[in-house]
């Protein structure tokens, strides 16, 4: 930290729950069996065979992403901006197009397990918001505290204040509202998904399985689209309430 306290840098300091190092190990074994055994050659399984191949790819990905976002992943605010390091890729936002900073809730609540309860989340003036790695209630005492010094500290170095403006805001909300229905879209679909994966399964049982393709992937992916973009027309007219307490 400068001799402004404004320079800081915040990485991976503490070590991820038990918790969390369980939960995603028993979820991936327990999604590796049941693939062995449905897809398996030495399971007697009759799907096609990129089933588990795609799975162990995909199981692969999912362990590079999560070292990358634990070990190269930080967040680093100098007098110039603050830039965000992300597993892939990084940005960085120069004060100016800096609106607000704020600490909020995660969607999964109270389930500790899961992920930090508490995110810190950078808005600029499109209304457009971006995670910044490592500032939650994982990696510091209080986040919130955290934040509200930094914005102090960041403030002689901005040519606005923190003040909220009404134009931006609105833009927040639809924003907000946008993420949502992709969100429930993408609930529809792995829903749609499920139900697709037991029917695909009894066709292929009853040696009728040339659509499996079209049935697992194609069919819920055009149903979580739908669906997104039918909650977003309904709540563009009627936002829910949800919404307007929290972006």
């Amino acid at each position: 930290m400068d001799e402004d306290g404004v320079e800081r840098e915040y990485r991976k300091r503490r070590k991820l729950p038990w918790s969390y190092l369980g939960l995603l190990g028993v979820v991936l074994l327990n999604a590796g069996l049941q693939t062995t055994r449905l897809f398996g050659d030495g399971g007697g399984g009759t799907g096609p065979w990129w089933v588990p191949l795609c799975f162990g790819v995909l199981m692969l990905v999912t362990l590079v992403l999560v070292l990358l976002a634990l070990y190269r992943a930080y967040t680093r605010v100098t007098s110039a901006g603050i830039t965000a390091q992300g597993p892939l890729r990084s940005r960085t936002w120069a004060w100016s197009e800096v609106y607000d900073i704020r600490v909020e809730q995660a969607r999964r609540g109270s389930r500790q397990a899961a992920g930090p309860q508490w995110i810190t989340f950078l808005y600029d003036f499109q209304g457009r918001r971006f995670q910044l790695p490592h500032l939650n209630d994982w990696q510091l005492d209080d986040p919130y505290a955290e934040v509200a010094e930094l914005c102090l500290a960041a403030a002689p170095y901005r040519s606005l204040t923190w003040e909220r403006h009404p134009d931006v805001e609105e833009r927040i909300l639809r924003t907000a509202l946008r993420r949502k229905a992709q969100l429930w879209g993408c609930y529809g679909a792995l829903v749609m998904a499920g139900v697709m994966f037991v029917v695909a399964m009894a066709l292929v049982i009853a040696g009728w399985g040339e659509h499996f393709f079209l049935l697992v992937v194609c069919v819920p992916v055009a149903s979580g689209v739908v669906l997104s973009a039918v909650l977003q027309r309904y709540w563009a007219a009627r936002p829910p309430r949800s919404s307007a307490r929290q972006p």
